[in-house]
């Protein structure tokens, strides 16, 4: 029961925040615990990370899985994947998640936010392999670059309305720069 409203108090402060809010003291302040109570729970903000990707992002990559499911077609799967997890920017789960992959974490924590990004990269690659792509692992890397960029663009609030920048990340996954 603490541990999830620790973790829920550390999306909060991720997303309100970025990770430099994410501290002990404001953990403990938001959920009402001593701040050595916070210690026996998570042994430094890095297992707060661990844990947050841990449970957060396999939540995030079902819905981008489930959208892809529903998708008719390679193309329309390639479609699913940048358009699902657009949408899912202003998620607060997805909020602290691009957090986290801001800050300076440890060598663990990167890992497993790899690895998670990897699970969610290997996704598309049947779709890619299916309409043509030589290297679909590749080109999965190269798409998964694109979606980042837009996921940037909409953080930062961009002047460009965020289903502008989700069609043109799509105009880009399906047709390149042809447009």
């Amino acid at each position: 029961m603490q541990r999830a409203a620790l973790l829920e108090a550390a999306r909060t402060l991720l997303s309100q925040g970025g990770t430099e809010a994410l501290t002990f003291p404001a953990l403990a302040e938001h959920t009402g615990l001593a701040r050595s109570s916070v210690y026996e729970y998570f042994r430094s903000r890095a297992a707060v990370v661990e844990e947050l990707c841990a449970v957060d992002f396999p939540v995030w990559a079902a819905e981008v899985e489930a959208a892809m499911e529903r998708a008719d077609g390679p193309e329309a799967k390639v479609e699913a994947y940048v358009r699902r997890q657009l949408a899912l920017v202003g998620d607060r789960r997805h909020r602290a998640v691009v957090a986290i992959s801001a800050g300076e974490l440890d060598a663990g924590a990167r890992e497993k936010i790899r690895a998670a990004h990897g699970g969610l990269i290997a996704m598309v690659v049947e779709a890619l392999a299916a309409l043509g792509h030589e290297q679909p692992r590749l080109s999965a890397v190269l798409l998964q670059g694109v979606v980042d960029a837009a996921v940037r663009r909409i953080e930062l609030g961009a002047a460009e309305d965020p289903e502008r920048i989700t069609d043109a990340a799509v105009a880009m996954a399906l047709r390149g720069v042809q447009g």
